[in-house]
């Protein structure tokens, strides 16, 4: 399938998607447009897919992960590409910064996915696109909805290991997940919600539940006593799995009852208390969630098509933070590790 032709879910309300028909051009600076590839490089779209499906059949998590990839350089300086880099001296990259060192993973599937670009199209499609692109499909891929994933970001030349502290952080409660969300032009209860979704797949190491700061298992916010708001029996679980001072980086499953699928178990566990980060949980049991995140909460629990639809338009939103557009300020990199 060509990238100006990007696949559609039957379950997706495709009316509230906004979707841009025609790349236009003010000035220097161009605006981002599903078919921006159409003439340069047509196969982009199934080029991308080859590669994912290909890791993906080593590597379970890889979706997940790619996703994050792209949530993560979104947030930091906008959609450019700078969590990529590597460090260099004179600059230290997002990629190292803590809430990505050790954590942040599927750099070497994106470095796969640009070698095949580069042979097919050389010096055309840019690495901060090959995230939204690698986005799209991770959740098709899984059982998620499809949108048209606008394109033509330019990458960056530089990294913001200092912006990368920013970072909405599992540990955080409802009003500092919302202020994060409004600081880059994200709506902080719609978007929120929706895109906190994502974790309705993927692993996450036992650091985020049970050592500090988050500790909901054995100390939250220093009561020496677990999180009241977690459901007894999955706490017992995690306790097991995650014991006082124990390896924390064992990994479990975010949604525990259908870890690899993209559907709406994420809102359907935080019902019954069953989130497994703070920051999931805060959406439905956050007194500041009442009237707020919670009835959305609650929507997406008991409508998929409701959540699918709202996570692919804000999918959309995530992917039009601060994008480069202007030649004069990015480029489409060779390598997606270094700046041309």
């Amino acid at each position: 399938m060509a990238s100006s032709t990007f696949p559609r879910s039957a379950t997706v309300v495709m009316a509230v998607l906004v979707v841009a028909a025609l790349c236009g051009i003010h000035g220097a600076t161009a605006q981002l447009c599903e078919n921006h590839y159409a003439d340069t490089c047509p196969d982009a779209y199934d080029i991308v897919k080859q590669v994912l499906i290909e890791a993906h059949q080593s590597d379970e998590r890889i979706y997940a992960s790619l996703i994050r990839l792209h949530f993560h350089d979104c947030f930091v300086q906008g959609c450019d590409g700078s969590l990529l880099l590597d460090s260099v001296p004179g600059m230290q990259s997002e990629k190292d910064s803590l809430p990505n060192k050790g954590s942040a993973r599927g750099f070497p599937v994106a470095d796969a996915v640009k070698a095949a670009l580069e042979a097919a199209c050389p010096g055309v499609v840019s690495c901060a696109d090959i995230l939204a692109i690698a986005s799209e499909i991770s959740v098709v891929e899984s059982g998620g909805p499809s949108w048209g994933v606008l394109l033509g970001r330019l990458d960056g030349k530089t990294s913001n290991f200092t912006g990368s502290g920013n970072l909405p952080a599992p540990f955080e409660d409802l009003a500092t997940l919302q202020g994060k969300f409004k600081a880059v032009g994200l709506n902080g209860d719609i978007d929120l919600v929706a895109l906190s979704g994502a974790h309705t797949f993927g692993r996450v190491q036992c650091a985020n539940v049970a050592d500090p700061p988050a500790d909901r298992l054995y100390n939250f916010s220093g009561t020496n006593m677990p999180d009241p708001t977690m459901d007894s029996a999955y706490r017992a679980f995690l306790s097991q799995r995650c014991p006082r001072n124990g390896d924390s980086t064992v990994l479990n499953d975010l949604d525990p009852t259908t870890p690899d699928t993209f559907d709406n178990h994420y809102y359907t566990n935080i019902e019954v208390n069953r989130g497994f980060l703070n920051s999931d949980q805060e959406l439905k049991s956050s007194p500041l969630a009442q009237g707020t995140t919670a009835p959305i909460v609650d929507q997406f629990a008991s409508s998929q098509d409701a959540f699918f639809a709202s996570f692919a338009q804000s999918m959309i939103n995530m992917g039009n933070i601060r994008p480069v557009t202007d030649p004069s300020q990015g480029e489409v990199r060779k390598n997606c590790r270094r700046v041309n």
